[in-house]
């Protein structure tokens, strides 16, 4: 289970060109590993996303720098958050993500959720179809993927895919857990239920206690042990030696995109400010006990995008959280 991740989401750091850009990556993910992170997450897209950049800023393809990390760094485990479902022909994703199991020795996380970003699939020509066809899609792929990373060779006719005893050879080191993203009651905690071994919230902290509510539910109508699932919650982290440091970066991070923070309209800045966990070690350590482990999240992940690109940075928000969480 994840106890403490680092997602990295997005690869436009002042100064770096491309040739550097790597490089600069995996600096950040082995001063995650040596600080006390467990596993470090990239995001599956293509183009950036709204709130951090501009649809033609930098973006990797996850998997290939997944196993580009794996290379780079020795404990953490490595996982997606999430992929896309609608990106890969399940049958192809389960030999990706146990290819990286192989490549990293048995570290690799299969994140996975139903896909949302439309203008990403309108533009590079991945079929968006509805919110409906997403989750039957997901569905059906948790069919295909997980027999295939268990050693079994599924036969699966649906309505979206198909496939005919279906061979994955060489086989993950390890088991590789599932885990879904998202926080939608009736559709991604009943799929965390039924299919995962792991949940990654995203919801404001005030929603944990009834996500964690509805997820039990879920769990008592597929018979199912809630405590054999693992939650944690992906929020927004803004760590510096002090918080008149952390504010100032947080400013210069939105006066870069032309936004004055202080000029916000007051109900986007509470929003934004609702899943932002910021100020120096004290004051972060003190939100996240009471804000997320106090509410029963089980791990944490958090991106950085004002400051993660520092190794400094990673090193201290890691040597912050771990005491946290044993």
């Amino acid at each position: 289970m994840i106890k403490l991740g680092l997602q990295i989401p997005f690869f436009d750091y002042p100064g770096v060109g491309t040739d550097r850009l790597f490089e600069t990556i995996a600096s950040q993910a082995r001063a995650a590993e040596a600080s006390g992170f467990d596993t470090v997450l990239v995001m599956d897209h293509f183009y950036q996303l709204p709130g951090l950049g501009e649809p033609d800023d930098r973006m990797l393809e996850c998997y290939s720098l997944l196993a580009a990390l794996a290379a780079r760094t020795d404990t953490v485990k490595l996982s997606a958050l999430v992929t896309g479902n609608t990106y890969r022909n399940p049958a192809m994703l389960a030999k990706t993500v146990t290819t990286l199991d192989v490549i990293s020795g048995g570290r690799a996380i299969l994140g996975i959720g139903a896909g949302w970003f439309e203008l990403e699939h309108d533009s590079l020509g991945f079929e968006f179809g509805t919110f409906t066809d997403r989750f039957e899609k997901l569905e059906e792929a948790l069919q295909i993927i997980i027999p295939m990373l268990r050693g079994q060779r599924p036969t699966f006719a649906g309505k979206h895919y198909s496939v005919t005893d279906a061979i994955n050879e060489p086989p993950p080191i390890g088991r590789i857990p599932i885990m879904i993203g998202g926080s939608g009651e009736q559709k991604t905690l009943r799929f965390v239920a039924r299919y995962a071994d792991e949940s990654n919230l995203t919801c404001g902290p005030g929603e944990i206690p009834h996500k964690l509510d509805v997820l039990a539910e879920h769990c008592r109508t597929e018979g199912r042990d809630r405590d054999e699932i693992s939650v944690s919650w992906l929020g927004t982290l803004g760590i510096a030696p002090t918080m008149a440091q952390a504010e100032q970066a947080r400013n210069e991070f939105f006066a870069a995109k032309g936004l004055d923070w202080d000029a916000l309209d007051d109900d986007f800045r509470a929003a934004l400010t609702d899943r932002i966990i910021i100020g120096g070690p004290d004051e972060v350590a003190e939100q996240v006990q009471v804000k997320l482990l106090d509410a029963g999240i089980d791990g944490l992940t958090f991106n950085m995008p004002v400051n993660g690109h520092d190794p400094d940075i990673v090193a201290l928000a890691g040597e912050t959280l771990k005491p946290l969480l044993g």
